[in-house]
């Protein structure tokens, strides 16, 4: 971890997650420092696992943020890191499937969305998400998304309301970044 608690290890559940290496972490969050969307952000991380995305940005300025993971297992974990690091004021942990959070629109606008779901996730099921992001009142204007899937999965089916603007690869981890966009153009 970086920011406010730089240094500190996260617990990890033990199974069903694949946690985002320090590398990628890094380079997504200096990429967000770049873009200026993390201070003051109101944070959403669906396939939250430990939680290490959404925390890494309260650490480094987000106001709020909203860990979502369908594992009770994952989600006490997050909950266990969330108090271990003493942000219980900026950070809440649901258990519940990131489908059906994303799909109720889930207290938007949000500044800036994490998905890191498992490589295992269907296309169609990534795509069910994203469309329930792109839907209106969900994401801030200046909004970002961001996807972490497998090099070996084809890019996000992206709906009408999100362009891609981004892609890195980091060893086997591509991260797409997307943004609101007029869907009618």
């Amino acid at each position: 971890m970086a920011g406010t608690v730089g240094g500190r290890t996260l617990a990890v559940p033990p199974r069903g997650t694949r946690p985002t290496s320090e590398r990628v972490r890094e380079a997504i969050f200096s990429r967000l420092e770049h873009l200026d969307v993390l201070e003051g952000a109101r944070v959403l991380d669906l396939y939250a696992g430990s939680g290490a995305l959404g925390l890494e940005a309260a650490s480094r300025g987000a106001t709020e943020v909203v860990l979502v993971d369908s594992s009770r297992r994952a989600a006490d974990v997050a909950r266990k890191n969330v108090a271990a690091l003493g942000m219980g004021r900026t950070v809440r942990v649901v258990a519940d499937a990131a489908e059906r959070f994303a799909a109720q629109a889930g207290g938007g606008p949000w500044d800036l969305v994490l998905l890191d779901p498992p490589y295992d996730l269907t296309d169609a099921q990534l795509a069910t998400v994203l469309e329930s992001l792109a839907a209106p009142g969900v994401l801030g204007a200046d909004a970002v998304v961001v996807v972490e899937r497998s090099t070996r999965s084809p890019e996000p089916g992206w709906p009408a309301g999100l362009a891609a603007f981004a892609r890195k690869d980091y060893g086997e981890t591509a991260v797409h970044y997307a943004e609101p966009a007029d869907p009618g153009a």
